[in-house]
């Protein structure tokens, strides 16, 4: 073991490309306030600029990390033909990594690690069980089609983790019965929002800034913006999206989505059936600078997905004083309190739209400082330090077994 504990995070995805998930936001975190005392690594994508296979020292908010790109990615928020976590889990074929501790969020690599020396943790992003219906379709994920599958493989891996730690309190409670004789290894984690980079602006400079995002849409002045920040994918339900914003049927809302997926096209031909070319601007993906000053200056956030675990984006609204508008899964609903969003129970584009005529017709209701106070418990930099707290106990315990 060495002086200085090591955390070697595997995730698929480039920390310095401009993706949007709520997974990237929370190992950005992880790199972004990791403690001196840690060497922190991660094994991710890369691109054209980057060696792949080889492990490089890189700069990140400050902190050096050691990142080892597996394979070229260009755009990590679009599925190819081939599911990039499948690409991921064959790049990792015959390596074998050691470090004190390691951070897994997503269980398929780990059919590769099971040798690799280390303390394990999974975390758990979506509400498993809602995740594997077909409510969505069979669009959503690949493990759809074969969940009884999906549950023996994790049956088969899940002895590896010291830990598994999940944002959503039902999956928590699913896996505790699925798993009683490693119960007390589950836990509920809170996600974490950035407070250094979402935080709420001044009545004037929000409106300073409203103004100017609309001068550069060639939009009138008075113009009120929606937000959506997310990958465009079955899970999120952008198509009931664009629905709802007809349905609201107000030409002074524009509404504003960040990101993209395999879903684009179809929103495309959406936007032109619904004839609202003029009330939706697809912006792509855009960096967190960027996403932080849309949540900023937006009347509300607006989530239309039809599973959920606690979602980032809602987090980064609410902490910067933007209120929310939620389809009925994950967190959202049981973290909203009265003044900070609205719950849409039924998952109908009048639904949402009658809950988006609520909010804006009152927005001294839905204020800043209460959005703000609902998010307070969840800053990244309280929480992650505390993660690693336990983490470096953890590591000290050992050391004294040793």
């Amino acid at each position: 073991m060495s002086k200085k504990p090591s955390l070697t995070i595997c995730y698929q995805f480039n920390p310095w490309n401009s993706s949007i998930g709520g997974i990237q936001t929370i190992i950005r975190s992880f790199l972004k306030y990791a403690p001196d005392q840690f060497e922190v690594r991660l094994i991710g994508t890369g691109n054209k600029r980057q060696e792949i296979g080889q492990w490089q020292e890189r700069e990140f908010s400050g902190n050096m990390i050691k990142f080892m790109p597996l394979f070229y990615l260009p755009n990590d928020d679009i599925r190819g033909l081939i599911p990039t976590t499948i690409k991921y889990t064959a790049a990792l074929w015959r390596k074998n990594f050691i470090s004190d501790f390691f951070h897994f969020h997503r269980l398929e690599p780990t059919l590769m690690t099971k040798q690799w020396q280390g303390e394990k943790t999974l975390f758990i992003h979506n509400d498993i069980r809602q995740q594997m219906t077909n409510e969505t379709g069979k669009k959503a994920i690949l493990w759809q089609y074969l969940p009884r599958v999906y549950f023996a493989l994790e049956k088969n891996l899940i002895s590896q983790f010291e830990q598994i730690l999940s944002c959503n309190s039902q999956t928590t409670q699913f896996y505790q019965q699925q798993y009683p004789t490693i119960a007390h290894k589950i836990m509920t984690i809170k996600n974490a929002v950035d407070g250094d980079i979402f935080y709420p602006l001044t009545s004037d400079n929000r409106e300073q800034q409203r103004q100017k995002i609309a001068q550069e849409l060639n939009l009138p002045l008075s113009t009120q913006f929606l937000l959506f920040a997310g990958r465009l994918h079955p899970q999120k339900d952008p198509l009931l999206l664009i629905r709802s914003l007809k349905a609201l049927n107000d030409s002074n809302i524009h509404l504003l989505i960040a990101g993209e997926g395999e879903l684009t096209s179809q929103i495309k031909a959406e936007i032109n059936q619904c004839q609202l070319h003029q009330q939706v601007t697809l912006l792509g993906s855009v960096n967190q600078d960027k996403l932080a000053t849309l949540q900023q200056i937006a009347s509300a956030f607006v989530l239309t997905s039809v599973y959920e675990g606690l979602p980032m984006v809602v987090l980064e609204a609410l902490s910067s004083g933007t209120p929310v508008i939620t389809t009925s899964c994950g967190e959202t609903p049981k973290l909203l309190t009265p003044n900070s969003g609205l719950v849409c129970e039924t998952r109908t584009a009048e639904a949402i739209a009658q809950s988006w005529r609520k909010l804006l017709s009152n927005p001294d209701y839905y204020s800043s400082d209460a959005c703000v106070k609902t998010a307070h418990p969840y800053q990244a930099k309280t929480l992650i330090t505390e993660v690693y707290q336990r983490m470096w106990t953890r590591w000290q315990e050992k050391l004294g077994e040793s």
